[in-house]
């Protein structure tokens, strides 16, 4: 490869970005979807194509990016899809080894010859993200010599002049800081800014994506490609795609958000005059006159016809699609991926265990609808379905639930539970564990020498029914090779109101991120509306009908969740003073008081004291939950977002201050 001098470049060059689904170091797979991305970006007559970050690792290798074989086998994966870009100039992520420290890296591919590597320079470390335990930040303004596989490449603080065209990058987290380096390459005359991404789906985040990737189109003056990650990569992260290309402050192209497919492409003309010609037009615009540093390539751009102006389907969701779309494509992925044969579901006849089992339906429904019969079974290969396999045998086959009763439970759950079961298409089974809750009772009655009370062994009486349902719930995943669904959700979790080994029994926790407040609402939303791929649920309303009960005390008791803690509403709004705004209880109650003025302030305060009092004791349960999906930036998963101390103070000395005057 040559290196030339400036020359004029074409007026227009089609471009495009692309979002797959991959999977951690799963090397297979993972070139294979980036090899169709860039055959199909070629047969659409594409000359630049921008795909996410880490995408042939996968951005979850967690500590693995410390291993070196990774590393290898990366570049090796690399040399291959190198040699496939002949007549394409094509962006893939991997991290790097140099002198003892990797770095998060875009790999320029130019006509089939790997130009060089931009290094990262802003890492994510909050929230979800634990860059820097792997990564280093690359220094701004620096630039030296990468030796790998006896041939030497530029890596560090680069952009390319190639053909004439510039091209410069923000990865992912370097976009969404200040001191952005896109201001930088505007002052080079970039024309092209690239940003492989590996964008966590969160509830509204799509709308802050397109605003960073079309505000930076606009202020630098350039066409900007955004490329994000596809699907459920690693087991709690979700990626939903949303690639957009943007030129000049506007929206020109965007790629489908919650695809079930291995990859999706958006493509649009990138017109270099017009970017120019808005650079030029800025008052604020200085451009930097110092010496050129950029890394010069010759390339001979194919002729590109005029653009017609530019027209864009912005995937917009409501908060209720896009959970169902979300859990659905995350449902999806890990069955194929953890190569299960299915889902189990304990049904309670309430709304949790309601709202995973139709979870599930929604899956096999959109994806139905989005693959075909085909490519359904294609992506779920390791199932054996048969072609053309009718709904109700799939489902039967992709979804058991089982009610579970004892002396406590009554009519109407139970019918509840059947209706909405045989409504999805699931293999219903009715299991008594009445005998197996006496028999543990009698045992410990016999050990200790007294009868258990309700009076006096509430909590006992309670955990050992929803213990004794664990063991059978867990026997038909084992015979039928499928994964058990914990039913727990995020406002039970927040307080501990969850019987370990009981409704936290589970391989996946589906709703563990989502509060008992709209999950009602979601439900409510399913029985009237739904998607547009499966429909309502009208069987819903057995369960929408009904105040949640644990139902686990005798029914003269009029047991109720909300009786056991408080209205949901209010605890959400607790936690989110608590634990998303870090605030104490007195100042947490003093807001909820300005909130809510129709509530007893003695009521509140009590309300406000119970759920601290919970939330500090029941850290060690949040820790035992199955791995849950992160769903809303500012969640209770220790592994993802928020991370307290098993053993704590427990706000002692702040509730004290709180009750001070009595509650």
């Amino acid at each position: 490869m040559s290196i030339t001098p400036y020359r004029q470049a074409p007026h227009r060059i089609r471009v495009a970005v692309g979002v797959l689904n991959q999977t951690p170091f799963a090397w297979t797979s993972n070139e294979a979807n980036i090899l169709a991305a860039i055959e199909d970006a070629r047969s659409q007559d594409v000359t630049l194509l921008c795909l996410p970050e880490l995408c042939i690792t996968g951005y979850g290798c967690e500590d693995m990016f410390q291993s070196a074989d990774l590393h290898r086998r990366a570049f090796e994966a690399l040399l291959r899809i190198a040699e496939k870009t002949t007549g394409m100039i094509v962006s893939v992520g991997l991290p790097v080894e140099l002198r003892g420290a990797v770095y998060n890296c875009a790999a320029v591919c130019v006509d089939g010859v790997i130009a060089g590597f931009v290094a990262k320079r802003f890492l994510a470390g909050d929230g979800i993200h634990y860059e820097p335990r792997w990564f280093k930040p690359w220094p701004e303004a620096t630039v030296t010599t990468l030796e790998l596989g006896g041939e030497r490449y530029p890596i560090g603080d680069l952009s390319f002049d190639i053909g004439g065209v510039r091209v410069g990058f923000e990865i992912c987290e370097d976009a969404w800081v200040a001191a952005r380096p896109g201001a930088a390459l505007s002052k080079q005359g970039t024309d092209i800014i690239m940003n492989p991404s590996a964008s966590h789906f969160a509830f509204g985040k799509q709308d802050v994506r397109r605003q960073i990737v079309v505000e930076g189109s606009r202020a630098f003056g350039v066409t900007y490609l955004y490329a994000n990650l596809l699907g459920n990569e690693s087991g709690r992260a979700i990626y939903d795609g949303g690639g957009i290309i943007a030129s000049a402050g506007t929206a020109i192209a965007e790629t489908q958000r919650f695809s079930f497919g291995a990859y999706a492409l958006a493509t649009a003309i990138a017109d270099i005059d017009k970017t120019r010609l808005e650079r030029s037009r800025s008052a604020s615009f200085r451009p930097d006159v110092r010496g050129d540093d950029a890394v010069h390539l010759a390339f001979d751009y194919p002729k590109v016809a005029p653009a017609p102006e530019p027209t864009i389907a912005l995937s917009d969701y409501s908060k209720e699609e896009a959970f169902a779309r979300v859990i659905a494509l995350a449902l999806f992925d890990y069955l194929r991926k953890s190569y299960s044969r299915g889902y189990v579901v304990s049904m309670s006849g309430g709304a949790d265990s309601a709202a995973c089992a139709s979870l599930v339906r929604l899956m096999h429904d959109i994806a139905k609808k989005e693959l075909g019969d085909e490519g359904f079974r294609e992506r779920l290969a390791h199932l054996g379905f048969e072609p053309n396999l009718s709904t109700e045998a799939t489902m039967r086959r992709l979804l058991t639930t089982a009610y579970q009763s004892t002396r406590n439970s009554g009519d109407i759950t139970r019918e509840a539970a059947k209706e909405v079961a045989l409504a999805l298409g699931a293999e219903h089974l009715e299991l008594d564990v009445d005998a197996l809750v006496s028999g543990y009772t009698s045992l410990i009655e016999g050990a200790i020498g007294r009868p258990l009370e309700w009076e006096r062994d509430d909590i006992t009486l309670q955990n050992i029914q929803a213990r004794s349902r664990g063991p059978s719930v867990w026997m038909l995943a084992n015979l039928r090779g499928q994964l058990l669904m914990a039913t727990s959700n995020r406002s039970e979790a927040a307080v501990g109101y969850a019987t370990m080994d009981g409704d936290t029994c589970g391989g996946i926790s589906p709703i563990a991120g989502i509060d008992k407040a709209f999950l009602r609402a979601w439900l409510r939303w399913l029985e009237t509306e739904g998607l547009e791929e499966s429909g309502p649920v009208p069987a819903l309303s057995y369960v929408n009908a009904q105040q949640p009960t644990a139902e686990l005390r005798p029914a003269e008791s009029g047991q109720t969740d909300e009786g056991d803690l408080m209205p949901y509403p209010i605890l959400d709004d607790i936690e989110r003073l608590a634990i998303r705004d870090k605030k104490p209880p007195m100042e947490a109650f003093e807001r909820l008081s300005a909130e809510h003025p129709e509530i007893d302030p003695a009521r509140l305060r009590g309300w406000v004291t119970k759920f601290y009092r919970l939330w500090s004791r029941n850290q060690w349960k949040r820790e035992r939950y199955a791995p849950s999906f992160h769903v809303d930036d500012k969640n209770l998963d220790p592994k993802t977002w928020c991370r307290f101390p098993i053993l704590s103070g427990g706000y002692r000395e702040e509730l004290e201050e709180l009750n001070r005057d009595g509650v």
